[in-house]
């Protein structure tokens, strides 16, 4: 399948919180021992890849979010806007690992795109 779902990410305003209830509520094993924080959740082999972690005091603050892999992002934003989307946040690469972009589609989801292979953290975003 082109450009299928890689990751999918739980944001909110207490991370250590939210990690504790998704491990609690489901049985995931989530390992956030690195130095931002973020609860990478263990799928075991099954299922994508995940996080859940803490929103920064100047991001978009909690949001469920799901990736799409891409080869380009730069193009699939600007596929994205022509047919209606808008780009919250532009290309950025994450320190060790992918680049990632959000838009928000024209009902007003905000989705995540990435690309790169797997970061330091044990993800592996390439498709």
């Amino acid at each position: 399948m082109p450009n299928p779902v890689v990751h999918f990410e739980a944001i909110g305003p207490d991370g250590p919180a939210l990690i504790k209830f998704y491990g609690d509520a489901f049985g995931w094993k989530i390992n956030a021992d690195n130095p931002m924080g973020y609860g990478v959740v263990d799928n075991g082999g099954e299922g994508i890849n995940g996080g859940i972690g803490q929103a920064p005091p100047e991001g978009s603050g909690q949001h469920l979010t799901w990736y799409v892999w891409v080869e380009d992002i730069e193009a699939a934003l600007k596929d994205i806007e022509s047919l209606g989307g808008k780009t919250i946040n532009p290309p950025m690469e994450v320190p060790g690992g992918p680049t990632v972009a959000h838009f928000e589609d024209p009902a007003g989801n905000f989705v995540g795109l990435v690309t790169g292979g797997p970061d330091e953290m044990g993800s592996d975003f390439s498709k």
